[in-house]
């Protein structure tokens, strides 16, 4: 089974202070490259999530959001530092009796110092609520990956019927191939004879130009390998190991091959055959970049 590369997911779970929500977007890259935007309690750890996500893909470009909510309790989200407050407050005093100065030190004054105020909030999460975001990945990868099956299946599905169209069409060109050797050497033997206007040619050079022309019009080796890496892009459709680089490799091979069939074989109905096999492989080749 193959897999594509594009695909969403969304996961989500519930720790004992934060909500977690994930959601996870992949599209065809040439390796794999993970990128996180959460917040810095999260993105802190962000080595370990990338090694979640290597657990579930090898290629492609993946961007996962993670947003932590709180409920709303009422709860500013900083606290007064009372020792802070109490160190500026006297300072200030100090300062207006340095000065000489009448007015005292009032509220608005000492707000200046954002010292006076810490965060109410962690520098760090707790373990349970660590594995609430790792669930929360978790589930977001496990939907990407069944998005991803799902398209790769009618990927599949695509470029089997295509292959088998080109399988068709080699089985054809052979036929065309080997019906057109003999007429060739025909024709060939009577505009010899028709240019020298006798009877008297040299039979031996004859027919040794006539065994390089088959050789020339011969298509049978590139058919037979082109047959092969069809079975290999078949075999490596169905099996469970990601082949999205062997598919691009050998759609190259055979793309070689038909340029081969057509540059030998010099006849208009195999010439057609070999635009329609050129047209098919420009199709898989735009499918298969999206194959993990």
């Amino acid at each position: 089974m193959i897999l594509s590369m594009t695909g969403f997911g969304r996961g989500e779970a519930q720790g004992n202070i934060y909500s977690i929500v994930t959601e996870t977007r992949s599209v065809n890259n040439r390796f794999l490259e993970v990128s996180i935007r959460a917040p810095k309690l999260v993105s802190l750890r962000d080595q370990e999530l990338k090694e979640v996500v290597r657990r579930y893909l090898s290629r492609g470009k993946v961007n996962i959001t993670i947003t932590l909510e709180t409920a709303d309790d009422g709860t500013a989200p900083i606290v007064v530092n009372p020792s802070q407050a109490n160190a500026y407050y006297t300072l200030l005093n100090d300062l207006r009796k340095t000065l000489k100065l009448r007015e005292t030190v009032k509220l608005q004054h000492i707000l200046q110092f954002s010292e006076i105020f810490d965060s109410n909030s962690e520098d760090t999460l707790a373990d349970e609520e660590w594995d609430a975001v790792l669930r929360s990945v978790d589930m977001a990868l496990q939907q990407l990956q069944a998005m991803r099956m799902n398209e790769g299946t009618e990927l599949e599905r695509d470029l089997k019927t295509r292959i088998e169209n080109i399988a068709g069409t080699v089985d054809g060109i052979e036929e065309k191939s080997k019906d057109r050797i003999p007429q060739e050497r025909e024709r060939l033997r009577e505009r010899v004879y028709t240019l020298l206007n006798t009877d008297e040619v040299d039979e031996q050079r004859l027919e040794l130009e006539l065994v390089l022309l088959s050789e020339k019009l011969d298509v049978t080796e590139e058919c037979v390998r082109l047959r092969s890496h069809l079975k290999f892009f078949k075999d490596t459709l169905d099996s469970d190991v990601p082949g999205g680089r062997k598919l691009n490799f050998l759609i190259q091979e055979m793309h070689r091959e038909i340029n081969t069939i057509g540059s030998k074989a010099s006849d208009t109905e195999i010439a057609r055959s070999v635009i329609g096999m050129k047209e098919e492989i420009e199709r898989i080749r735009e499918q298969i970049q999206n194959i993990e």
